[in-house]
């Protein structure tokens, strides 16, 4: 069945072999055994087969079947229900998607909807290591959750690649929408990245504390290595998101200030101007009797009065750095 990826029982820290969906149920009666089920994108019908033999509750089932669901871990009976949500770059883009886990004492059953990696390389590790693997299904939940989140990291550092160049073109006088737009874009990127996050931090904080049976005391410490992990992209993200913020203020403040520099010359200018404007509007008025019409040395006079006013008032704006 294209559905199941693997369906494998491990007893004592060892792999027994390869289990059909059928067995599984008897499979988990016998003693130190449990089976680690992985499903890819199953349909209805399947999940209800999956839910006869584990006993899982329908609410559970609801749930995996619509695939839509925020990150979360439930209690269900003696057996719990966790939800992740999944990122991994693909083709330059970020790509999300959720692998729901039912985990007991004796099964685990990772249910993997749309973008995921393979989780083939885990249980090999898993496999690898039997003194842990002998702790029961906990220590295959922990490597998945683990998977999970260092699969952030690629992430963080594509998205720290993309800010510094943001970043770079923020801190120049000039508006650029490209920039802007694509700050925006990134800004909802690392939101989307931050709200995959935060949950795991619930999600371990419970593991820790409240489910021994799963998570016995000796796997603690990974889970809440899982837990760090995710802080550290939940910090990361919201640093950046803080700077980008900041920057875009900056680019701002600084658009501001260039605009405020073109004003003052413009007006600066415009006083300049104003001077001659004046004077020749009055001798433009074609009045028959005014001051200096007659007088031979009226015109160059004006002239030179018209250039040292706008000399002098040019100096002091300069002083002034309006112009």
């Amino acid at each position: 069945m294209d559905m199941v990826v693997n369906s494998v029982a491990y007893q004592a820290g060892k792999r027994l072999s390869d289990v059909t969906i059928d067995d599984i149920s008897e499979v988990v009666k016998e003693p130190d055994t449990f089976v680690w089920l992985g499903v890819w994108q199953p349909d209805e019908a399947f999940l209800r087969k999956i839910q006869e033999e584990f006993s899982l509750h329908d609410l559970a089932i609801e749930d995996a079947l619509k695939a839509h669901q925020r990150p979360k871990i439930e209690v269900y009976g003696e057996s719990l229900f966790i939800v992740v949500k999944t990122a991994q770059l693909m083709d330059g883009t970020v790509q999300y998607g959720e692998t729901h886990m039912f985990a007991g004492k004796n099964f685990l059953v990772t249910v993997r909807h749309g973008a995921s990696s393979s989780y083939a390389a885990i249980r090999s590790r898993v496999e690898e290591n039997s003194k842990l693997l002998s702790k029961g299904p906990g220590f295959a939940l922990y490597s998945v959750l683990d998977f999970v989140v260092d699969n952030y990291q690629p992430i963080i550092a594509r998205f720290e690649e993309q800010f510094n160049r943001i970043e770079t073109d923020m801190f120049r006088s000039d508006f650029d929408q490209g920039a802007i737009e694509e700050l925006y874009d990134l800004r909802r990127h690392l939101l989307e990245l931050r709200n995959a996050a935060i949950p795991m931090d619930d999600i371990c904080n419970q593991l820790i504390r409240f489910h021994e049976e799963v998570i016995p005391k000796e796997l603690r410490a990974y889970v809440r290595d899982v837990q760090d992990h995710a802080h550290q992209v939940i910090t990361a993200t919201d640093d950046m998101r803080e700077m980008l913020t900041n920057a875009m203020h900056v680019n701002l403040a600084l658009v501001s200030v260039r605009q405020n520099e073109v004003v003052k010359q413009l007006a600066g200018w415009g006083a300049i101007l104003a001077v001659p404007t004046v004077i020749f509007s009055l001798y433009g008025m074609n009045f028959e009797h005014m001051p200096e019409l007659k007088f031979a040395w009226g015109y160059p006079i004006t002239l030179l009065a018209t250039l040292t006013g706008c000399t002098v008032l040019y100096r002091k704006l300069k002083r002034a750095r309006w112009v």
